[in-house]
């Protein structure tokens, strides 16, 4: 904004706007609210203003009032028309009109949706930023087998985020791994309902579920001969496969599990394909082996 020809208090009042919102909103999502003492609806809007960009100050969201009547200059230069206006701006930018929120709901919604949108930089996405790593070099240590170092390693990032759900989720895959299943499951109990619902927790579940299921076989090649022997057995079948699981071999799981499902996949509530999606799901949707194993179901019940 121009000082140029404006009075003393207008130009004190646009260098306040600059060191107050424009500065901050090259990193904040700033939200302007113009109001005025007289305005009822404002009056009625403020609270619920303040509380949600209370709430979300930890992600970068700062909250600036106008008081139209004494900053008439800032008002215009914004062509605020009617009051209560609501403005988001990022990095001396309007990016939204928020005046329509006017419920909790709503505007948290618009904050989620530009927060996803734009680099806003938060104490919150600074974690992030920060864990991230951290929980990549957990993941890695607990995929080269070593679950009591990586249970060890998420305990440390969950201290630095407490409701990181990627660390939480990892913490409890850890636990299965190292065969603590009723910690794991303890762990999952503990979990705040909206974070017991994410899906990095989701898979955790998945995990543990399976973990129950592979319960070790004392003499695995005596049971795959029954089984040769005996096909229609498929309860055998089925304990075979959660053998296989129990001792890491997860290729021979897939193929005795596949097979059951090829001679019949509706047997006992579709059991096998059951404890195949959960095997895909703990290992991750993304990896190879599990789309290669997809392909394999695909020709299995499409073919």
């Amino acid at each position: 904004m121009a000082t140029l020809g404006l009075s003393a208090a207008e130009r004190e009042a646009v260098e306040a706007f600059r060191r107050d919102v424009v500065e901050p909103s090259m990193h904040k999502l700033v939200v302007l609210d113009f109001w005025a003492e007289w305005c009822g609806p404002c009056k009625a809007l403020a609270p619920m203003l303040e509380k949600v960009t209370a709430e979300y100050a930890d992600k970068g969201v700062l909250l600036y009032k106008v008081d139209v009547d004494k900053n008439q200059f800032l008002a215009g230069q914004f062509q605020v028309r009617t009051i209560p206006t609501v403005y988001a701006m990022f990095q001396g930018q309007l990016v939204a009109d928020l005046t329509s929120a006017r419920t909790e709901g709503q505007l948290r919604q618009m904050l989620d949706q530009m927060l996803k949108q734009l680099p806003v930089q938060g104490e919150e996405q600074s974690l992030a930023a920060e864990v991230e790593p951290l929980v990549e070099m957990a993941e890695q240590v607990l995929a080269d087998g070593d679950a009591e170092r990586a249970i060890s390693i998420f305990d440390q990032i969950v201290e630095m985020a407490p409701e990181h759900a990627g660390a939480l989720a990892g913490r409890i895959r850890a636990l299965v791994a190292a065969g603590h299943t009723d910690e794991a499951e303890a762990a999952i109990a503990a979990l705040p309902l909206e974070l017991a619902k994410a899906p990095e927790v989701e898979r955790a579940k998945s995990a543990l579920a399976l973990a129950r299921d592979a319960r070790p076989v004392d003499d695995l090649s005596r049971l795959a001969a029954h089984v040769a022997a005996n096909p229609q057995d498929y309860d055998a079948r089925l304990e075979l496969a959660g053998g296989q699981l129990a001792a890491g071999d997860r290729d021979a799981a897939a193929d005795t599990l596949l097979a059951l499902i090829a001679d019949d996949r509706e047997w006992n509530d579709g059991a096998a394909r059951k404890q195949l999606l959960k095997l895909f799901e703990v290992t991750g949707l993304e990896d190879p082996w599990v789309a290669a194993q997809r392909r394999r179901l695909s020709a299995i019940l499409f073919g």
